[in-house]
Order: structure tokens, then sequence, then C-alpha cells
């Protein structure tokens, strides 16, 4: 018996041994970076400018690989069942959080699996819809909506996604009925509300930017307390007299029981080059706000903003 606990011993210390060499010598190889969405979303963009930065910062090649589908829960899997050294990440935004509460047979944990590395920064909602529809300001919207109620169709990413839940929560706080329809690819939101298939959608100034600056979309309101005054000008919801207030962080997930050590690695280099000037602009300039929040302190961020939401995701959830 005592030669039995002399050798679990002996192999818990080698294991021990193994992992702090392998976080000392983190990263030695490439590093995937796994975003749940298609080309060209929000996190897309977010995620190749951050994999760029971190290469050079590392001194490891990041690649980005793209894994839509089922509201970001196939992507989400893929890290979760990785192995946990640090070499395969999650770009992840605010849906991320939620899966559990929208998805009744969840294959992970969505908050558990994971372990924070750090958020990079925040976006408010803003309130889109073609110019076509003919409404310039957020109470014509409103009103058309009360008087069509089941007409108004908006456009997320999917259900259980940060676009969904936007939307669901305008609706909520004007007491408004929209009818929600998911997309597989995000590119199909801005046609179809182009064509008039959807009325509305509630995005990230990134997704919309060029669209609005042609004029063929319109922000009528951002959920923020301040304006958006470049590279576009939108005005807040709650200077028009609507108590919206919704933001989309955005931040990179590691499976959880990935070392401590290789996760600060990590973290630190995201502070690092979060400061870059270069970098900095090209998130301000599409409405996303630079923002670190690190580690447990991530975690702990992720866990505030569920319980805030929990009613109204709940209640989505109770409708799939």
């Amino acid at each position: 018996m005592k030669l039995v606990r002399l050798f679990m011993a002996a192999l818990l210390l080698a294991s021990m041994t193994l992992t702090a060499r392998a976080a000392d010598q983190f990263p030695s190889r490439l590093i995937t970076l796994v975003v749940p969405l298609t080309p060209g979303t929000a996190i897309d963009i977010l995620a190749r400018l951050y994999a760029d930065k971190l290469s050079q910062v590392l001194g490891q090649q990041i690649v980005v690989l793209n894994k839509p589908g089922a509201g970001g829960v196939i992507g989400g899997e893929t890290v979760a069942n990785a192995t946990p050294d640090g070499y395969t990440l999650l770009f992840a935004n605010s849906g991320h959080s939620i899966l559990g509460f929208i998805n009744k047979s969840m294959p992970f944990d969505p908050i558990h699996d994971f372990a924070g590395v750090s958020t990079v920064g925040v976006a408010p909602a803003i309130v889109v819809v073609p110019s076509a529809l003919g409404v310039k300001s957020l109470k014509e919207f409103i009103d058309l909506a009360k008087a069509k109620p089941g007409t108004i169709n908006y456009g997320s990413a999917g259900i259980g996604t940060s676009t969904h839940l936007a939307g669901a929560y305008f609706a909520a706080q004007t007491k408004i009925n929209l009818v929600h329809v998911p997309y597989t690819v995000s590119t199909n939101i801005i046609s179809d509300m182009l064509s008039g298939a959807i009325q509305a959608s509630f995005d990230p100034l990134a997704f919309v930017l060029s669209f609005l600056q042609n004029g063929s979309l319109r922000g009528l309101a951002v959920g923020a307390d301040d304006p958006i005054t470049a590279p576009v000008q939108i005005p807040t919801a709650i200077s028009q007299g609507v108590d919206y207030h919704y933001a989309t962080w955005y931040g990179i997930l590691a499976p959880a029981k990935t070392p401590k050590p290789i996760l600060k690695t990590l973290a630190d280099a995201i502070a690092k080059v979060s400061h870059d000037p270069d970098l900095q602009q090209k998130i301000k300039a599409q409405g996303i706000r630079p923002e670190n929040i690190a580690l447990d302190a991530f975690d702990s961020y992720v866990d505030k903003d569920v319980a805030r939401l929990e009613p109204l995701i709940k209640g989505i959830g109770d409708k799939q």
C-alpha cells in the first residue's frame, strides 16, 4: 500500500513538472483561434485583427478558424473538447455565455467548461433598419411595430447569439412584438434587409458600417450612454425616450483546465497588443470600445452579465 502511495505521488509530481515545463515554454507552436460565426461578422473581424498582432508578440503564428453553426454551439464545442494547453482558443462574445439557457441539450457548459483569458472590447447594439422602410426615428419605428404587430421581422446570427438577445431585449423594453429570424450565414441579414425580407437588426457598428455610410441602411439608435459621433452619427436610445442599454462584450476564452501560467501569458499578450495605437484606431472606428478585463475578473464579469439578463434569457429559452 505504501508503494502504491509513493507511486501515485511520483506520478502527480511528474505531471506537475510537465505542466510547469509546458507553461514555461508556451507558446512553442501554432495557436488556433476559433470563431463560432461566419467570416465578415464583427467577431470575425476582431479575431483577425488580434490574431495578427498577437502572432507578433507571442512569436508564433495564430490562425483564425471559422466554425459557425447552431448559434455558436459548434465553435464552442470545438474549444471545450480541445486539449487545455493554450493552443486552441475561442474568440467569443456575449452570446456564448447564454447558450445553456437557449439550448436544452448542450454538449458542454458554456460557463464552467471555459476560463476567461481577457475581454478585448465592448460594442453597444445599434437599432438598424433599411432606409426603404421609411422610418427616420426610433419613435417612428416603435409606432410602426405597434401599429402592425407581428409584421416586423429582425434578423440575428442565430438563436442565442448576442444579436438575438439584443433584439429580444429591445422588444421587451419597448413592449412591441418583433418576429425573430435566425440566420446561419450572417451576411444574409444585410441582403434580406435591403430586399425587404426583414425590417430590422440589432448589430454592432462594424457589421453594418459601410451600409450606414452609403445610406442603404439607417441607424436609429445606439444602446449606450453616449451617441456615436464618428464615422457615422447615431443618437442614443435614451435621448429618444427609450430605456435601452445593451452591449456585446468580445473576448478570448480557453478550455477550463488550461494552466494558470499559460492563461496569464495569453492575457499579458492581449493587454500589450490592446495598447497598440493602430489596433485601437481600427477597433474604435467600428464602434467598439477597447476594454481589457482579464482572467478571474473576466469570469466574474460574465457571471454578473448573465445574472442581469437571466429573466429575459430564460424567456427566450422557453420559446425554443
